[in-house]
């Protein structure tokens, strides 16, 4: 009988991870059948590690599980999964750690354009408090490809004990680079998940001077490489400087046992004076900071004696955060009908690498921002503009909102206090008075800013712009996005995009996302999102589960869904447009409009208020998607109601409508431009 042959074989070394080990595999197991081996090493586990390799070997004929007598250490354990593989690129991951959606496809293309013997490949680690940041660059075995004839033939092995990675993963990179087969792949593809304790990274102790002896051993065996010594003391130093790792009592011999440079007391002498630079370097950059705010703003000042520049308009959103929105679709659109308008975009600058290449710009606070906020005839935002700005005779400013209101905005909050503490009613008011248009999206809406923000602005009800796409994209386009987002052909797409909660800090997550997908079988796939307050990543992802916090246009998330699931979020607004089914899943309603307020009772079941099928547990929401009850004919007619209530200006037509009633001067009307 032949045996298919295998391109990849992931060697997965098991012991006490029963809490992580499901997830690693369907991390793994969720790629393309063809050409994948995983084989679980079961090192001695005295936990459920053993029975969960088990149950995924009986299920998928790919997994593979073989059982040391005890436990040897997870060196012996690679090692022993290495002679038993067939693929001919061997990767070894960890039982905590997770490759990426979409690495085995951006794998694969890699090697079919050249098979290097050694393939770097990106990674980067999540602790358990969800924080994802990237990897430290030390040596490690889970973020590389070895060809396995490669390893095989210089004898690559890993080591008894601990820092087991040391010796293979250094020989193995040193032997490519020679022989010009050592490549890199620019994408993160695999994630190390940190454990809070009961590994041997997080347990400071003696142990960890094993590193020093590995790196005597490498340089024994590489012949005294000179190309090891800088690579040695980054990793030494990282060690000693980890307090997880050498307790402050040990630090003194390691670094005698280590041979780092100068004794013990010149590197706290120098560790001394890295901290007291670092201190002075940051109260100078604060001073620096206040001196140069008192400068740009006497600039502005001045700027304001110029006349205003009638082809100038300013763009911002979310505070700052790039392209994106309804200013963005105005923007857009601007350009079409008006080009004559030059558009500048206002972005922090933590944001500046979202901005696409030739989209005019200004940093906020910069001498340029400051200059066009004086000189712009126009102002379009979403939220408001940084700094405080005097608004001009002659200048328009269109304020756009980015959201339909469910729960209390502008003054309403004042009957919230707990929650309001930071808010001065005064500037809302007094932002207010700036505006010249206030964009709306539905009745409801104008209705809650007429009171919420009073002052003489005029109510423009033309839609929202950033909503045109979903009645003018073309199947064809929605099909790119999925294939984009890697949602197989006839896969559900799920888009889970839960909102902030004023009552709690941090993202607390209500919902084990990757139960969801499990339960709901390979069929589904669950796109996660979380608010923009939580950064772009808040560590969402899972086996069939794909973090597209960061990804930068949430319309486009919509586009590529079947069905939406979110709680408060007035994202259910906007995907109501869509005519798809929404399930509002709200585990703490009580709490958060006690919390917060809300204008209408999201749960009520009341045509108009809900929008379709309701879950308020884990469980509920489960059976409301195994049932089926969330495509079913009550659901449809709910969300008929609620999109007759809160989309009737929608039509795929609002930039063009905002462009002709805020840069031309055209008066116009919703219900008469669709005729």
């Amino acid at each position: 009988m032949l045996l298919p042959s295998v391109r990849l074989s992931v060697v997965v070394p098991v012991h006490r991870v029963q809490g992580y080990l499901r997830a690693t595999l369907e991390s793994v197991l969720d790629a393309p059948a063809t050409g994948l081996e995983v084989i679980v090493v079961d090192d001695g586990s005295t936990d459920g590690s053993a029975a969960i390799a088990a149950e995924f070997a009986e299920h998928d004929a790919r997994v593979r599980v073989l059982s040391l007598p005890e436990h040897r250490g997870a060196g012996p354990a690679r090692n022993a999964g290495a002679a038993r593989a067939r693929g001919t690129y061997l990767l070894f991951l960890d039982g905590d750690d997770l490759l990426r959606p979409g690495a085995p496809e951006a794998i694969a293309d890699r090697l079919d354009r050249g098979e290097p013997d050694v393939l770097l490949l990106g990674h980067d680690h999540v602790d358990w408090w969800g924080e994802t940041a990237p990897a430290d660059g030390l040596p490690s075995a889970r973020n590389r490809l070895f060809r396995r004839e490669f390893w095989t033939a210089h004898g690559l092995h890993f080591t008894d004990g601990p820092y087991e990675d040391v010796l293979p993963v250094h020989r193995a990179a040193l032997l490519a680079a020679d022989a010009g087969t050592l490549a890199t792949l620019d994408l993160v593809c695999v994630r190390h998940r940190i454990r809070r304790g009961g590994t041997f990274a997080t347990t400071p102790g003696r142990h960890h001077f094993a590193v020093i002896d590995a790196y005597e051993r490498l340089r024994t065996e590489t012949g005294g490489d000179p190309r090891i010594e800088e690579a040695r003391a980054r990793h030494l130093s990282a060690v000693l400087g980890d307090p997880g790792r050498i307790a402050p009592s040990d630090r003194a011999a390691f670094h005698r046992a280590a041979g780092l440079p100068g004794g013990y007391a010149a590197y706290r002498a120098r560790q001394a004076a890295r901290d007291r630079r670092a201190r002075a370097a940051a109260a100078l950059r604060r001073r620096k900071k206040t001196l140069r705010a008192r400068v740009m703003r006497a600039a502005y000042r001045a700027d304001l004696h110029r006349p205003l520049d009638p082809g100038l308009a300013v763009y911002g959103a979310y505070w700052n955060r790039g392209v994106a929105c309804n200013p963005a679709a105005i923007h857009a659109k601007a350009a079409e009908l008006v080009p004559h308008i030059r558009g500048v975009w206002v972005v922090s600058s933590r944001h500046r690498d979202r901005m696409e290449p030739g989209t005019p710009y200004v940093i906020e606070g910069s001498r340029a921002y400051w200059r066009a906020m004086a000189t712009a005839t126009y102002l379009i935002n979403n939220s408001s503009f940084p700094g405080g700005f005097t608004k001009r005779p002659g200048q328009v400013y269109l304020q756009t909102h980015h959201g339909t209101p469910l729960k209390t905005m502008g003054l309403d909050q004042r009957g919230y206090p707990a929650l309001t503490g930071g808010i001065s009613f005064e500037k809302i008011v007094a932002h207010a008075d700036q505006w010249d248009f206030s964009l709306s999206a539905n009745p409801h809406t104008t209705e809650i800013w007429d009171r919420v923000y009073p002052s003489s602005y005029e109510h423009l009800n033309l839609g929202y712009p950033r909503n045109d796409i979903f009645f003018t994209a073309s199947a064809a386009r929605t099909a790119e996005l999925r294939d984009r987002l890697s949602i197989a052909p006839g896969q559900t797409a799920l888009l889970y995009a839960p909102t902030h909660r004023d009552y709690r800090k941090g993202f607390v997550p209500h919902l084990d996302l990757e139960r969801l997908a499990r339960e709901l079988g390979p069929g589904h796939v669950v796109l996660a999102r979380a608010h923009y307050f939580y950064g772009r990543s808040a560590g969402l992802d899972g086996a069939r589960v794909i973090d597209v916090t960061g990804y930068p246009c949430v319309e486009e998330l919509c586009l590529a869904s079947d069905a939406l699931i979110t709680d408060y979020s007035s994202l259910m607004f906007d995907y109501a447009c869509l005519d798809r089914p929404i399930i509002s899943y709200a585990p703490d309603w009580a709490a958060y409009r006690a919390s917060r307020g809300t204008y209408f009772d999201l749960l009520s079941g009341r045509p108009g208020d809900t929008p379709g099928a309701v879950a308020t547990t884990e469980d509920g929401l489960l059976e409301v998607l195994r049932s089926g009850e969330w495509r079913s004919e009550h659901a449809a007619g709910l969300r008929a109601a609620f999109r007759q209530r809160f989309c009737p200006y929608d039509d795929g037509r609002a930039a063009e409508r905002v462009v002709r009633r805020v840069f031309l001067g055209e008066a116009t009307d919703v219900t008469r431009s669709r005729q």
